[in-house]
């Protein structure tokens, strides 16, 4: 009986032909990631979002009560500034899969790129967030900044799967 083991598959009786066929498949058989050491800077920029995503919940708790909006309505018919609270809040939370994602990902081969693009982020998420909350939309503007560090994440990103693929 032959067996040939690759891609986590264990293959029975292939003979000679189906064994070699199975060999010349286009598979990645093992890939091993080694995380340097600044990674960690990763890891701190990815522990901060989480306070930065628990500020969000208390300003939006805070508003409730000085405005007198009660669970579970969500949004005020009348309060425009509880409303931009709840929506500064709102879209941090639409984004931040994608912002961890990002930034882990990313920060396998650009550790120190991915946590400056994620810190410029984070910053940019704060001064949106303020900026909104003054019950002008206009100005979140002021945390618009925080898309360049947005990008910064895609690239590493996609340089790290590029690399990874064999294809630069």
């Amino acid at each position: 009986m032959g067996v040939a083991s690759s891609c986590d598959k264990v293959y029975f009786d292939l003979g000679l032909e189906g064994y070699q066929a199975f060999q010349n498949r286009n598979c990645i058989k093992m890939v091993v990631i080694d995380i340097p050491k600044e990674y960690g800077y990763v890891v701190l920029v990815g522990t901060s979002s989480v306070f930065v995503a628990m500020w969000h919940g208390i300003k939006v708790g805070m508003a409730r009560k000085k405005y007198g909006i009660k669970y579970p309505a969500m949004y005020s018919d009348t309060n425009v500034v509880f409303n931009c609270i709840q929506r500064a809040h709102g879209n941090f939370l639409e984004n931040y899969p994608q912002f961890l994602f990002l930034l882990l990902v990313g920060g396998l081969s650009h550790p120190r790129l991915s946590a400056t693009g994620g810190l410029v982020y984070l910053v940019g998420r704060i001064a949106y967030t303020l900026g909104y909350s003054t019950g002008d939309p206009q100005k979140r503007m002021r945390g618009m900044f925080m898309h360049l560090g947005v990008l910064t994440l895609v690239y590493t990103t996609a340089h790290f799967a590029t690399n990874l693929l064999g294809w630069f």
